[in-house]
């Protein structure tokens, strides 16, 4: 059995010998776990399929080819991120060289999520790694075997007091979540985040949150249809729809909808034949619970497509709904399943009366010709991140940051926006000694005018 707090106590001792803020010791860590995952790379693709059918190309795609690059990154460019970065100094602390440290925060908590398990434990992993953290990684209970290799896959790499995954339920998070903490970093649902920022909050613990929440699709009626529903399809089903930043549903121009419907349709049987069910690219749900969760939002609804369900093998068929109410189960919280509602507009002020029915979205997509359209409407929702005329594929560049704002989360990672997530910048003054004016030292009489000059001169 594992001692939680002997393993943080374990973990503190060692970042307090200072090893881990060896650029090369670091990048040794990076180095061998890209080898170790590498050497394992038929094994994530087995785990995944076992634990939900998970085809090989997703997994290569949305999983392990993201983590190769991410870990390419961190090794040719740590050395540079690492470095003070100098700045230039103001007239007030004049003379002065002015540098930002970048500062590992200690002792990190990650807890990652079911719905791409070895993606979303390993990446933020990383750059805790890069930046010069101690990990203890809590991966999801909810698939089994990526978890198990997770752990096969870290213990060989690293020492228990540099990184270690603690597998178990969420009474082993809850004691997780009970210790002190130097940053927590966690990938989940809204209620569960609430919990992690409230343990966090007792500690005064700086987190990440990425959580989730109903992320819109706008089509207006100058697009390609046919284009429009290829890409909808594809990231809405991918993984299953069991992806925190898949659309979530569709709002469409009324004078569109039936056409586009038909044309989705066509594009769905394209991909995943005309029954899914066989399809070696179609993903099951991930566990009873979440089946039975999302066989009750059909209940009562236009399905027009789709619809079919099988409990005993945890499938249901990629599906389309008709005009569900805003009162909805469908409509009420973040489907993440294989469920596309379509909801129709046909003024500005009815796509406002949707959107502004939710809290803020992770991501938002809008799919039209019209730039000025796009603009306006980027302008007006607050939203985590977007694409125009696609879905998904701002994941896919480490130069962007990904991440949430208000009930779709805080903070943001990958590439170095990662980097700098898992490092605190201190700010540092090297003051020269060859001048030291006079102005600032009491007393103070006849130089308030003089100062007041100095501050509108440099301001």
């Amino acid at each position: 059995m594992i001692s939680i707090p002997n393993i943080l106590a374990a973990q503190k001792d060692f970042f307090a010998s200072q090893k881990t803020k060896e650029v090369n010791f670091r990048i040794d860590l990076l180095k061998a776990l890209k080898t170790e995952i590498k050497n394992n790379e038929q094994s994530i693709c087995d785990a995944l399929k076992k634990d939900f059918k998970k085809s090989e190309f997703e997994t290569f795609l949305s999983e392990f080819g993201l983590v190769i690059s991410e870990l390419n990154l961190a090794i040719k460019n740590l050395k540079t991120w690492s470095k003070p970065e100098r700045v230039k100094p103001s007239v007030l602390t004049f003379p002065s060289s002015d540098y930002i440290y970048k500062e590992p925060y200690g002792n990190v908590l990650i807890i990652a999520p079911w719905n791409y398990p070895f993606l979303l434990a390993i990446a933020p992993l990383v750059m805790a790694i890069a930046a010069g953290n101690t990990v203890v990684l809590k991966p999801s209970e909810l698939t089994q075997n990526t978890s198990k290799l997770l752990t096969k896959i870290l213990s060989s790499v690293f020492p228990k007091e540099v990184v270690i995954s603690i597998e178990g339920d969420a009474e082993t998070a809850t004691q997780l979540l009970a210790q002190k903490w130097d940053y927590i970093f966690f990938t989940g649902s809204v209620s569960v985040g609430k919990i992690v920022a409230k343990a966090a909050a007792k500690h005064l613990t700086p987190v990440t949150l990425e959580l989730g929440g109903k992320s819109p699709c706008i089509i207006d009626d100058s697009v390609n249809l046919k284009l429009t529903a290829k890409r909808l399809v594809w990231g809405k089903f991918l993984n299953g729809g069991q992806t925190c930043i898949a659309p979530d549903y569709v709002i469409i121009h009324s004078k569109i909808k039936a056409e586009f419907i038909g044309i989705l349709k066509v594009e769905i049987a394209k991909m995943y034949g005309e029954n899914p069910k066989v399809s070696p690219d179609f993903p099951r749900i991930i566990n009873r619970k979440n089946f039975q969760r999302l066989s009750v939002l059909l209940k009562g609804e236009s399905v027009v497509f789709g619809g079919d369900i099988n409990e005993s093998e945890l499938y249901i068929s990629p599906t389309i709904i008709d005009n569900p109410s805003l009162k909805s189960p469908v409509m009420s919280a973040e489907i993440f399943g294989p469920i596309l509602p379509i909801l129709s507009y046909n003024s500005e002020k009815d796509i406002e009366n949707i959107i502004w029915n939710f809290e803020k979205p992770l991501a938002f997509y809008v799919f039209s010709k019209n730039s000025k359209y796009i603009q306006t409407t980027l302008k007006k929702y607050s939203f985590g991140g977007g694409v125009i005329n696609d879905t998904l594929i701002h994941f896919g560049n480490q130069k962007l940051p990904f991440g949430g704002v208000g009930f779709s989360g805080m903070g943001c990672y990958h590439g170095k926006h990662g980097f700098d997530t898992f490092s605190h910048k201190k700010s540092i003054i090297k003051r020269g000694t060859w001048l030291d004016p006079a102005l600032r030292y009491p007393p103070y009489q006849n130089k308030l005018n003089f100062v007041k000059k100095i501050f509108k001169l440099f301001s």
